[in-house]
């Protein structure tokens, strides 16, 4: 196995791209929300995810040419790693800035490091979250039909990947439609350019050039933080903020995501397995946890996982390289500040159809991995990551309204306002909480229902109904501007799931089997 084929390049290109939008964002919600100075996001949070990155990167790029010397095999694909998106957004928004807010109210004065350290500690404990489940998670994957792991994936997929870069490619069209139709060309008609240049390299290049003559480019925000930031060492402010207990109101939030992510990156090394890459599920996941956590020791306060879109990277030829060029990549830029003056000069519009193709690669396994009969199941699965990423498009619009502020807080009037359209919203944000479970638990219901395993069926049920009176599924909470797991016992889903379970275990009894459908 080669240390570098030309598919690590294209593979590379996509992967950077999504880690690079990580980054632009923890910059922009660290300075725009959190009021962190460029000091703390430069010279400690960065260096941070420098670490966590190449660390995993690397691990992963091992692992993946220990598995081809194995093997004997040349086609083998690194499991892709990079930030948490959903954690980025919840730890800023539920646990940094409550901690702040909390900070000023009590006279801190320097509410935005408290903030900092709160992250710190949540990081810490998601990872470790990770790194403990790593151990039992490969019981629970045996256990599961892979339709009901796919099928969670592809409805992520579609909704938060696909759909998302597809408004945006039709929101400028010129540069969108340019760089997807390059990339349909080389991915989908599996050819390549004459010279050997990849496809991805050409689609980037063709959509930075437009932009830069249609004046989309440069950015509008001049290009700072250049400099050398080595990694510093935050154990001592994790241990201080972890001692004084401040951190235990937001295990709310951290408990969720700590297990979201560990599911996760169950289902990711699922879909490598479907793709033909069988990676053994303790030390990768172990791995993932123990890059949260350096991370946070080295000062970064938002968790890493396993990505999703193996099948995808696979496809495009990347092989071990890929993940080595991402982590030296984000070393490089993370340590110098340089990535500013990459999103200065590559608009998120050049790259976005390379995340967007593989959203569809990712979608289209959950079927073509799966027996053909346990396509109604796959379909089962999506609905609950739909629902969740229609419930985000929803709150999106009430905030552009200029609803969800301290002024005009989201409340239970707006179930009301929304039944006026015949909109059932309070469904949506029900799926919201947990849909990671409930599309794994309803998946695999319909596969035991499908094979005629009914009582099979009827424990995943009776997990649904545990998991909503745990309070880790459908209990939700208002905030002024969302609606957030409130980690209380959802009684009317536990007791839906509870009668479901009843009606499968029943049907052993109560029905006969009929053929021809």
């Amino acid at each position: 196995m080669k240390r570098l084929v030309k598919g690590d390049i294209d593979g590379f290109f996509g992967l950077a791209l999504d880690n690079l939008v990580q980054v632009l964002l923890i910059e922009t919600l660290c300075v725009g929300v959190l009021g962190f100075p460029e000091t703390l996001i430069y010279g400690r949070i960065l260096p941070g995810v420098a670490v966590s990155l190449l660390v995993g990167n690397l691990f992963y790029a091992w692992q993946a040419r220990r598995l081809a010397l194995r093997t004997g095999r040349t086609d083998v694909c690194a499991l892709p790693y990079g930030i948490n998106t959903v954690s980025l957004f919840a730890f800023v928004f539920l646990v940094m800035l409550p901690a702040k807010l909390a900070a000023q109210a009590a006279g801190d004065p320097d509410p935005a490091r408290t903030a900092w350290r709160v992250g710190l500690v949540a990081t810490v404990c998601c990872g470790l979250i990770e790194f403990a489940g790593a151990f039992v998670a490969e019981r629970i994957r045996r256990a599961t039909p892979r339709a009901a792991l796919l099928s969670t994936l592809s409805g992520i997929a579609l909704g938060f990947i696909s759909l998302g870069f597809l408004f945006r490619t039709y929101a400028r069209p010129v540069i969108g439609l340019t760089a997807l139709g390059i990339i349909l060309v080389t991915y989908f008609g599996r050819v390549k350019f004459k010279g050997g240049l990849p496809g991805g390299l050409v689609a980037v290049s063709a959509g930075t050039i437009i932009a830069w003559a249609m004046g989309i480019a440069p950015g509008a925000a001049a290009p700072t933080g250049a400099g050398l930031y080595l990694p510093v060492p935050a154990i001592g402010e994790v241990l201080s903020t972890f001692t004084s207990g401040g951190w235990w109101g937001y295990i709310s939030v951290i408990l969720p995501m700590g297990l979201f992510t560990l599911v996760g990156s169950l289902q990711n090394i699922e879909s490598a397995e479907a793709a033909g890459d069988s990676y053994p599920t303790a030390p990768s996941l172990a791995v993932n946890g123990m890059g949260t956590v350096a991370a946070a020791c080295f000062g970064s306060c938002f968790p890493t996982t396993l990505y999703i879109g193996h099948p995808g990277w696979k496809s495009l030829g990347a092989r071990a390289g890929y993940s080595v060029l991402n982590g030296a990549f984000f070393t490089l830029v993370c340590l110098t500040g340089t990535f500013s003056y990459i999103a200065w000069a590559v608009p998120v519009d050049a790259g976005m159809a390379i995340v967007l193709w593989i959203g569809i690669v990712i979608a289209a396994q959950a079927f073509s991995a799966t027996p053909r009969e346990h396509a109604p199941a796959v379909v089962m699965g999506l609905f609950p990551a739909l629902a969740a990423w229609g419930a985000m498009m929803a709150k999106n619009g009430l905030r552009a309204a200029g609803l969800g502020t301290p002024e005009h807080p989201f409340t239970e009037a707006l179930v009301q306002a929304f039944h006026g359209s015949d909109t059932w919203i309070q469904g949506a944000f029900a799926l919201e909480q947990g849909f990671i479970f409930s599309a794994m638990i309803l998946a695999a219901a319909t596969v035991a229902i499908i094979e005629r395993k009914f009582v099979q069926a009827s424990l995943w049920c009776i997990a649904g109904a545990l998991l909503s009176a745990a309070g880790l599924m459908h209990s939700y909470r208002w905030t002024a501007g969302d609606t957030v797991i409130a980690l209380a016992p959802a009684w009317p889903w536990a007791a839906g799931y509870a009668i479901m379970a009843v009606v499968f275990l029943a049907a052993r009894w109560l029905t006969v089997e009929t053929e021809g459908h």
